[in-house]
């Protein structure tokens, strides 16, 4: 591996990318971080880990350098065996690394990415609060994005919405109270963010193929970390159909495009079986939180896990806890739904969010109460 010159800046945040053959889009991605505001002078740097570059990326990069206003740390490597997690791992290793023992917040993004003016404000401004990590969301490149069809589109619009109607939902029926609604549950390299700390706490990003940065939120929350989805935060990303990393953005845009039905993401069950799994979530949460898995075995046996796992699910931290059980148990598994069913779960959605936004809002007004699950618990 090699490195051009180390910056003498000593930054508090620094924004990790892996770079592979991305000559086309890295001066865009560069100039869009170069271009952050309500930042105190000297605190952002940039760490570029280009591996197995072959287009001239390394070159582009040199010549845009001097016309930067950030610190750049620029690190090569040719590697065969070289894959998303490997080359995400490598960069936010290189940006803690860089920041040293002193702490301070780790960004990932990525090189066909452009972020907003107020990306690293705003994940600042969110760590401050409390949380130890940040996930944004994306949106496709307008212009890219004409080019795709526009039933993918369509279909597009759709999950979005019945994505908001169920996190909504999640969030109401098992709040995280760093993590309060409005929020989402995008999991995506382009926009996350992590303290040092936490980084090293949980080992890392995982070094694996595919799927790194939702592991890595996964891992995070499976050590009991705080993660906040922040609404506030959208980041533009390439719509092409070619991608770098297999099983990428590019791989599963291809992949809709060549097969409409193609069923939606894991989460997105009906929703009558979305509100059991919250409902589930939140029970579990209570009882673990008055230590009294280990004794109570009636959770086990609906959820079909036996004595033994349920003993070794018990004795876990809360989030690994929840991770395992809906790991062990067949009553569990997802089922996705497809694009086809998208409208009528909408529809079933936005009804069944009435009593569910009444019954939380009394819930929280200490003026009325009422009986704790019972309406929610017949609506499942």
């Amino acid at each position: 591996m090699s490195a051009m010159p180390i910056p003498a800046a000593n930054p508090t945040a620094v924004v990790a990318v892996p770079v592979r053959n991305e000559a086309e889009r890295i001066a865009a991605c560069l100039r869009a971080i170069d271009g952050q505001v309500d930042l105190a002078p000297g605190s952002l740097g940039v760490v570029l880990y280009l591996n197995n570059c072959t287009d001239g990326t390394e070159a582009i990069v040199a010549g845009l350098l001097p016309s930067l206003s950030v610190p750049v740390r620029v690190l090569t490597e040719d590697f065969s065996g070289a894959h998303a997690g490997w080359a995400r791992r490598r960069a936010m290793d290189a940006a803690a690394a860089w920041l040293g023992e002193g702490g301070g917040v780790i960004l990932s993004t990525d090189a066909d990415s452009r972020v907003p003016p107020l990306w690293v404000s705003r994940t600042l401004s969110a760590i401050a609060a409390g949380a130890d990590a940040v996930a944004g969301r994306v949106e496709l490149d307008e212009e890219e994005g004409k080019l795709l069809p526009a039933s993918l589109h369509a279909r597009a619009r759709l999950e979005d919405l019945y994505d908001a109607l169920i996190t909504e939902a999640e969030a109401r029926i098992d709040p995280d109270p760093h993590d309060p609604w409005p929020c989402h549950r995008t999991t995506i390299g382009a926009t996350l963010a992590v303290t040092r700390d936490a980084y090293i706490a949980v080992g890392g990003m995982p070094e694996i193929p595919l799927g790194e940065d939702g592991a890595f939120i996964a891992r995070l929350i499976a050590h009991g970390k705080r993660v906040r989805h922040a609404p506030d935060l959208c980041v533009t990303i390439s719509a092409r159909l070619t991608g770098r990393a297999p099983g990428g953005v590019a791989d599963t845009i291809r992949s809709r495009c060549e097969e409409p039905d193609a069923l939606c993401d894991a989460r997105m069950e009906v929703f009558a079986r979305c509100v059991r799994r919250y409902l589930w979530r939140a029970r579990f949460r209570r009882m673990h939180d008055a230590g009294t898995l280990g004794r109570e075995t009636a959770w086990a046996d609906w959820l079909g896990i036996g004595p033994d796992e349920a003993a070794r699910i018990a004795a876990l931290p809360l989030g690994h806890a929840i991770a395992e059980a809906e790991k062990a148990s067949p009553r569990l598994a997802y089922k996705p739904i497809g694009p086809r069913q998208l409208p009528g779960q909408i529809r079933l959605a936005r009804l069944g969010l009435v009593p569910i936004r009444i019954l939380t809002g009394l819930r929280r007004n200490p003026g009325r109460t009422i009986p704790a699950g019972t309406a929610a618990e017949r609506m499942a």
